[in-house]
This record gives C-alpha cells, structure tokens and sequence, in this order.
C-alpha cells in the first residue's frame, strides 16, 4: 500500500501540480505505472474499489505509449497530416482520463474519512468499473471529436467554398472550441477540489492525533 500511495502522489503531482507534462515527468510516471501494475496483480494486494481505480490510472499510460510510438514512426505517415494531431490528442486523452481518475480516488478518499460507514454501498469494485469505463469512454468520444476537427482543418483547404462540408466544418469547429474551453475549466476545477479534499483530510488526521495524544 505505501507503494500505491507513492505512486498516487508521483501522478498527482504529474498531472495536478505541474502545468505541464515534461520528459522527466512522463518517463518516471511510466516506470511508476508499469510497477504499479505488476504490483496489482500480487495476491497480497485486495480488490477493492480502490485498487481498481489505480489499475485503470496505470492503464493511461498506454496512451503515452501509444504517442511515443506514433511519434518514432511519424516520418512514415506524415504526408496524412495525421501524426501531429494524432500525438497531442493522445496526450490529451491520457491528461484527462488520469486527472478524472485521481479525482475518483480523492473523493473516495474523502468518503472512507468522513462517511466511512455511509458510503460502503457505494464503495464497490462493481461502481469503481463502471466509473472507469463512463471516464474512458466520455475522453475517448472527446479525443475522437478533436481528431476530427484536426482532420477537417488539414483538408479544408481542398474542399469547396459552398457546400454542406462547410457547414460541418464549422459546426466541428464550434463544438472543439467548446470542448476545449470545457476542458480547461474542468481541469481548473479539479485542481482546486483536489486540494481542498486533502486539506480536509489532513487536518482530520491531525486532530484525530491530537486527540488521541490527550
């Protein structure tokens, strides 16, 4: 578990903390979650709900996977105009599913502190899957819309000035700046609810110690 609970901190600080994702960052962040997922297949470790939010955590690196390797053979698709896009929309994908991913375990957190007894029923490994899957597909339908709008844009220049591909390039367009915008408040919104469920969660723990002492 205190291996769990340092890799948890390694990815808040990846996607929580710093504005930016940089080679170091992502390269420890592999490491952690390829460890991690060897760790989660150990028969010491319990299937809780938990558990099943990080393994889905670990599993958003293979996106970056993914990106990396599109990247090394970029050269040979790249007259597609598809490399590019495809490489900054994957890196979306895995930002997004890991900060929804992390907020899960902060509330649930949030819940075993505060509402340990009240919140078991929705505590469970089948909730936690089902969590996992409504994340992964809401980035995956997001991350599709973007690719689109990337697609529409490198062949926009081919496409006649009147027709009703017009009318879908600007409505793509329209709905991606929405997207885009929705995301960033979102993310802004998850940083700062993060932080106050921790804060909470910590001076709980120090209280409950304090009291303790006396």
């Amino acid at each position: 578990m205190k291996d769990l609970r340092r890799y948890l901190v390694l990815k808040y600080i990846q996607y929580l903390v710093l504005s930016s994702s940089n080679a170091v960052s992502t390269f420890l962040g592999l490491l952690g979650s390829l460890y991690t997922t060897i760790i989660l297949q150990s028969a010491n470790v319990s299937a809780k709900s938990t558990a099943v939010l990080i393994s889905s955590l670990a599993k958003a690196d293979i996106l970056v996977v993914l990106e990396m390797v599109a990247w090394t053979f970029g050269d040979l698709i790249s007259s597609t105009a598809f490399t590019p896009a495809l490489l900054q929309n994957l890196l979306t994908a895995n930002t997004h599913i890991s900060c929804l991913l992390l907020s899960c375990v902060a509330f649930e957190a949030y819940l075993i502190t505060f509402f340990p007894t009240e919140s078991r029923h929705l505590r469970t490994v089948r909730n936690a899957r089902l969590t996992s899957r409504i994340i992964w597909v809401l980035v995956t339908v997001e991350c599709t819309l973007l690719q689109m709008d990337d697609l529409l844009k490198a062949s926009s220049t081919s496409a006649p000035n009147r027709s009703p591909y017009v009318l879908w390039f600007h409505f793509s367009s329209t709905v991606t700046v929405l997207l885009r915008s929705l995301s960033y408040f979102l993310g802004i919104l998850l940083r700062i609810v993060n932080v106050y469920i921790y804060y909470k969660i910590f001076f709980s723990m120090s209280n409950r110690s304090t009291l303790k002492k006396k």
